[in-house]
């Protein structure tokens, strides 16, 4: 029924974006008086915003086509190189990449928006490196026959990523994907894996929520994981290829999201109107694109969402020593090769300071040389992997960390 009445919402919206975005370019046209004066431009940067907000949205692309390096501009190509039910490996490379440069695997977070948040961070990145990222799948398109997918999938699914590109891979978690990749890194190290990581460098994840809780933790620990069962899991349609599925709606997360900003979206989008109105359209663009981004939200499936509830914010089993991979306890103590650096953003609302710093604790058989703690000052959640302080001041000590780590089992600094 949820997701079915969501269904018939998103109907009867896009009909009304489209005939507000029709009305508005009615009223905007030069050739008709309304547009010069009067409330004709009012009402028509009035329907413009009703018209973008109102909008379906799909899958964005990365759309990353070139980056400048030292003042020359290189081109740069996106590829598949690994496709999965859940999930492609994704490949960025720009030309003429030095022969010596890492690879470096992103790991994009499962929570209900797509890859491509993190475009800002592979941007940067592929710079200097070959980047990978998971490009996660939207449960609802995700045919039934394809099976479950949940936490120890995920880790499995990292794990394999990591065999396809090779030893010396470099690995970046954003945020959610912290834990499971920790965990990856740490059976990795167990096996002695040819291809156990290099590096694991971690932005903003919930290591251990018991430190400095956010309201986001909070609204996790209020209910019992029943409640979460019953009142958020819904059930695909059978419109979409995932029919019958049972997964966490992406306009749930996305409306749980809105909600606790709520005042500083409708102010968004009051300027966005502002701008409308006097013409701005190069800042009222600069809102549309978050917007779109932001809005642009896909399904996970529930065994994964539940699991993550239960084992992450609810029962902190990886900080506990109580977290299991199909059967088998994770043992954290286990990684000696690869180096961690954990990143946190002075004024994340989302991961508290301290959540991600404590994986440095936890690797208590690492040794002090390849690990590393950066506290990013004046930033948030979102500005750990994007946006200008990302670039300019985040990225280089990742990537000064990267180099200190070349290859397993090479001194720090070689």
């Amino acid at each position: 029924m949820l997701y079915n009445a969501y269904e018939l919402q998103r109907a009867l919206l896009s009909g009304a974006s489209a005939w507000a975005s029709i009305s508005s370019e009615v009223l905007s046209n030069p050739a008709l008086p309304a547009g010069y004066f009067g409330f004709g431009p009012v009402l028509a940067s009035a329907l413009e915003v009703f018209a973008h907000a109102a909008a379906p949205r799909g899958k964005p692309p990365f759309g990353i086509t070139s980056t400048e390096v030292d003042g020359k501009t290189y081109g740069v190509t996106e590829s598949i190189v690994l496709q999965r039910p859940f999930g492609d490996l994704l490949r960025f490379e720009r030309d003429d990449l030095p022969a010596d440069a890492p690879n470096l695997l992103i790991v994009a977070p499962m929570s209900g928006h797509y890859a491509t948040l993190l475009r800002g961070t592979v941007a940067r990145m592929v710079e200097s490196a070959r980047v990978y990222i998971t490009d996660w799948a939207d449960a609802k398109l995700v045919p039934a026959e394809a099976g479950r997918f949940d936490l120890d999938d995920y880790i499995d699914y990292v794990i394999g990523f990591i065999e396809h590109i090779g030893p010396n891979t470099h690995m970046l978690a954003v945020c959610q994907p912290s834990v499971p990749s920790l965990a990856a890194a740490a059976i990795m190290n167990a096996d002695e894996h040819p291809s156990r990581p290099a590096s694991l460098t971690m932005m903003g994840g919930p290591i251990d929520t018991r430190e400095a809780p956010t309201s986001v933790n909070d609204l996790a620990m209020q209910q019992p994981l029943a409640w979460f069962r019953t009142n958020v899991i819904a059930t695909v349609p059978s419109t979409y290829p995932g029919a019958g599925r049972r997964v966490y709606p992406g306009f749930l997360q996305l409306a749980g999201f809105m909600s606790m900003n709520l005042g500083n979206h409708m102010m968004s989008h009051w300027a966005m109107f502002q701008h409308l109105v006097r013409g701005d359209e190069d800042s009222a663009d600069a809102t549309k694109a978050f917007y779109d981004e932001y809005r642009s939200v896909c399904d996970m499936t529930a065994d994964f969402y539940l699991q993550t509830i239960e084992h992450v914010f609810q029962k902190h089993s990886l900080p506990k020593g109580e977290f299991y991979h199909r059967g088998s306890l994770i043992d954290l103590g286990a990684i000696k090769d690869t180096a961690i650096l954990a990143i946190e953003g002075e004024n994340d609302d989302i991961s508290g300071l301290g959540q991600t710093r404590a994986a440095l604790h936890l690797a208590t058989n690492l040794s002090d040389d390849k690990k590393k703690y950066f506290m990013a000052p004046d930033v948030g959640h979102y500005g750990i992997f994007n946006g200008s302080k990302w670039r300019n001041n985040i990225a280089p000590v990742l990537e000064s960390w990267m180099a200190q780590h070349r290859t397993i089992g090479e001194p720090a600094g070689a």
